[in-house]
């Protein structure tokens, strides 16, 4: 089993061709992290706009239990109306409630996202620096590398040519071939020196980012396990919120029901009727009454409130009866319609 992280183990591997300034490895686990955070912006973001669906809801909900339903309704119709209103204010202010609950959540992730940034700002700055460290170093003996080949292979160069003139008469020119030898080995010896010590310091230079790269792929690794376990558990929570808000809007609802189940038909027919009753029997038929005879049907005796019956009047006078006194005119050419 291996002693590092298992983020480490793949944010190590480089292509088996790449030197040590490599950060193809710790560069995907960054990538991952960062696709992480966005993860948890997202799911942030989807809160937010939930809750603000269940406050616009509850607040329509709330509108619409303050509407009249049933105002002129009576009894026991009635009380179940107004407990269905009741409830229906109810179950909007419980939806309020969650809408702010869902933030108060949200509020959370937001801050627990802020929390690992900081973190990671922190070890990020840390091992930018001891990238750009690594590779500067690792140029600078790759550099301290070809020129001590390049002194080598100087060395090289002058020796031959010192073997070469060997048996040469001319003193001078093979003292002269001699010390550029001499030279060149001073020079590659130089080289040798400087390009050694690079490499230790650039070995030193690797352990020290080793050790820092360890350490910051722990605490990514640990940051990743966290922030799984915190969405999980995010949208777990959020879920039974929405559970526990069918739960509650069925036990306001069961009231209603309740109230319902109270509301008796024949007792609402008859608290109207006792209520609004105005009179057992109904009225009579309307008659056929003769104007001359006065005569009435024998069967329905007439309403006290009709008029008194009207008889025609007695028989003319006659002219003959001495107890009556006319009027005569003694001129035999008087006339009403000449005057």
């Amino acid at each position: 089993m291996s002693p590092y992280p298992r983020l480490f183990c793949f944010g190590s591997e480089c292509h088996p061709n790449s030197d040590l300034t490599c950060t193809g490895g710790y560069d995907a686990i960054i990538q991952y992290l960062n696709d992480g955070k966005r993860t948890c912006k997202e799911v942030e973001d989807f809160m937010k706009a939930r809750a603000s669906i269940e406050e616009k809801y509850a607040k329509d909900l709330l509108g619409l239990s303050k509407k009249v339903c049933g105002h002129n309704e009576m009894n026991s119709l009635k009380r179940s109306l107004d407990m269905f209103k009741l409830q229906t204010e109810h179950v909007s202010l419980s939806h309020l409630q969650m809408a702010q609950s869902m933030r108060e959540e949200a509020k959370k992730l937001e801050e627990f996202k802020e929390k690992q940034k900081e973190a990671r700002k922190k070890m990020e700055q840390q091992m930018d620096a001891l990238h750009k460290q690594k590779s500067s170093q690792f140029k600078k003996t790759m550099d301290s590398k070809k020129t001590y080949e390049q002194k080598c292979r100087d060395k090289e160069e002058a020796d031959q040519n010192v073997n070469r003139n060997t048996n040469t008469n001319n003193t001078k020119h093979v003292e002269k071939l001699y010390s550029k030898a001499q030279q060149a080995k001073q020079n590659s010896e130089e080289a040798d020196r400087l390009y050694h010590q690079n490499v230790i310091t650039v070995g030193k230079v690797r352990d020290e980012w080793l050790k820092e790269h360890v350490k910051a792929c722990e605490m990514f690794e640990k940051q990743a396990m966290e922030r799984i376990n915190f969405l999980r558990n995010t949208v777990w929570t959020h879920l039974n919120q929405l559970s526990q808000q069918c739960v509650t809007s069925d036990e306001l609802y069961e009231e209603v029901r309740k109230s319902l189940e109270q509301c008796d038909v024949q007792e609402d027919i008859e608290h109207f009727v006792n209520l609004r009753q105005t009179g057992d029997k109904p009225p009579g038929p309307v008659m056929y009454e003769n104007f001359y005879s006065g005569q009435r049907s024998p069967t329905v005796a007439p309403p006290s409130r009709l008029p008194p019956p009207i008889t025609r009047r007695g028989p003319l006078p006659d002219p003959n009866d001495n107890d009556t006194v006319y009027s005569t005119v003694p001129d035999a050419g008087y006339s009403v319609i000449q005057y």
